[in-house]
């Protein structure tokens, strides 16, 4: 009598194995796709700001209003670059906005009245009170570096303490007065200071080649010499940096000098733009920088982020805002408006960081 082999049925769980690798490739493949597009974040950012306020707000496009939007972009740019590399070392410098005020007076000062020694007033030629207002920019800085790296004083709090002196003393100038009609006087030899703000070279703004100049140097530096990528070692862990030798307190120190020269810079092109030293001028300046640089991919707690991405999200910031005048959108609403921004943009970045780990650990 033959027998017939029955042969048993496979087990749900062997069923079931290929459709579960399958399901955890598609999602991997999902978070790889998601991860691309958050990298590339600020670029999709820049095109939607700029095809959203193109369609509805009439003359957005025109050559007078895009002048206009790159005297913005030149200031918020150069500030950004300044704190892209403060806040790649895990550090924030709240003190740029009134280091601009504080800048822009102290260049008026050494234009309109000198410095008198008894019966005689030293005036200053441009050049010298535009290396001068860059020296007293970089001083601020040095303080604020000490303060952190001597003192060890958190930067929220140094940066802070600094915004109140600074823009004090930036009020104390004139008495809360301002400097009016910086042309100067040719018998003094301190004419041309207009030049700074509003002069040309090839077609093309001074400021702007200020900010593209600026961009390229700090670019070559965080990421082709050895400074930069102590930096971005500092940022990532102090505490190895510390252990690997690297000389934390002078790399931070270096830091915020050149975030101070920054802002001194801005204080210039904006008094010249303007013909005038107003120490509010400014005001509020730090937020838009800062949120320039985290819209731009720079993570708050340092070691990474680009100079160019932070000079892209300055792009989004003014043009943000520029269109939000246009707009007729009040005052009160572009802050609530630019304070989610910052937070949108932090949430994302929290987000991409998770994504990433989740798609290392996947590979």
């Amino acid at each position: 009598m033959s027998t017939t082999s029955i042969s048993e049925p496979a087990s749900s769980g062997e069923m079931h194995k290929p459709d579960q690798a399958q399901q955890q490739g598609s999602s991997r493949q999902a978070s790889r796709v998601l991860l691309k597009v958050l990298k590339l974040r600020i670029f999709v950012a820049l095109i939607a700001v700029v095809l959203f306020f193109s369609i509805t707000v009439d003359n957005f496009l025109t050559t007078g209003n895009m002048l206009i939007m790159a005297q913005h972009i030149t200031v918020i740019g150069i500030l950004s670059i300044g704190m892209t590399l403060v806040i790649l070392t895990g550090g924030i410098d709240l003190s740029v906005g009134s280091t601009v005020g504080f800048s822009g007076m102290f260049a008026g000062f050494l234009l309109m009245q000198g410095i008198s020694f008894g019966d005689y007033t030293l005036f200053f030629s441009v050049p010298e009170v535009i290396l001068l207002t860059c020296l007293v920019g970089a001083a601020i800085g040095f303080i604020n570096g000490a303060l952190i790296t001597w003192l060890n004083v958190a930067p929220f709090i140094a940066t802070l303490g600094m915004l109140y002196v600074v823009r004090g003393a930036a009020l104390l100038f004139n008495n809360g007065g301002t400097f009016s009609k910086l042309a100067g006087h040719e018998a003094l030899g301190n004419t041309g200071f207009s030049m700074l703000g509003n002069g040309q070279f090839l077609g093309i703004g001074i400021p702007v080649w200020l900010l593209l100049g600026l961009t390229l140097a700090a670019w070559l530096v965080s990421l082709k010499t050895p400074f930069g990528r102590y930096v971005y070692a500092i940022g990532g862990n102090e505490s190895a940096a510390v252990f690997s030798g690297l000389r934390v307190r002078r790399i931070k120190l270096w830091v915020y000098v050149f975030s101070g020269f920054c802002a001194a810079i801005v204080g210039l092109i904006v008094t010249s733009q303007l013909q005038t030293g107003h120490p509010m001028t400014g005001d509020t300046y730090e937020l838009r920088a800062i949120a320039a640089v985290v819209l731009g991919g720079t993570a708050l707690a340092g070691g990474r982020g680009s100079v160019i991405g932070s000079v892209i999200g300055a792009c989004v910031i003014s043009i943000l805002n520029d269109g939000m005048v246009m707009s007729g959108v009040s005052n009160f609403w572009q802050m609530v408006i630019m304070g989610l921004v910052i937070i949108i943009a932090v949430v994302i970045d929290q987000l991409q960081q998770r994504l990433q780990k989740r798609v290392m650990v996947a590979t």
